[in-house]
């Protein structure tokens, strides 16, 4: 497969992937009513934030995956997908903020391994991560936040 269609897979799996589970569990009225840290971010951000991010993590994606599908920086990208796409479902759909933890913070381990596995040997893929490792620390600090203030 060229590079190009390599590219397009991927964002089309990564952008598009997270746009229909965004779209799918919006967050709504149970969303509004809980207690937020006064850190929290206005709404209107998330969207353009994880927009860019996934297009960022798709080009990652695709470069690592043309120079070694098989390898440990592909296994920790494809992980790192799979937990990027459980969180929303856990944390909005299931209303669990106290599920979607471990998986905001496996997610965060699953980035850094990433980070990682293509520092010496794709420094261009590890560095398109850094600002994703940045927003999900965050979000990580954001979910721990909102289950604390929110529990029992």
């Amino acid at each position: 497969m060229s590079r190009a269609k390599t590219l397009l897979l991927f964002l089309a799996l990564t952008v598009g992937g997270g746009l229909a589970i965004g779209f799918l569990t919006a967050p709504g009225e149970w969303y509004r009513t809980l207690a937020k840290p006064a850190f929290n971010p206005p709404n209107w951000i998330f969207g353009p934030v994880w927009t860019v991010l996934y297009v960022m993590v798709a080009v990652a994606g695709a470069r690592v995956w043309n120079l070694d599908p098989s390898g440990r920086a592909m296994k920790a990208w494809v992980v790192q997908m799979a937990l990027n796409f459980a969180w929303s479902p856990l944390f909005f759909a299931a209303q669990r903020p106290d599920l979607a933890l471990p998986v905001v913070v496996a997610l965060f381990a699953a980035i850094l391994v990433f980070i990682a596995s293509t520092w010496r040997t794709e420094r261009p893929s590890a560095l398109l991560f850094v600002p994703y490792a940045a927003w999900v620390g965050f979000a990580s600090l954001l979910n721990a936040s909102i289950w604390w203030l929110n529990r029992g």
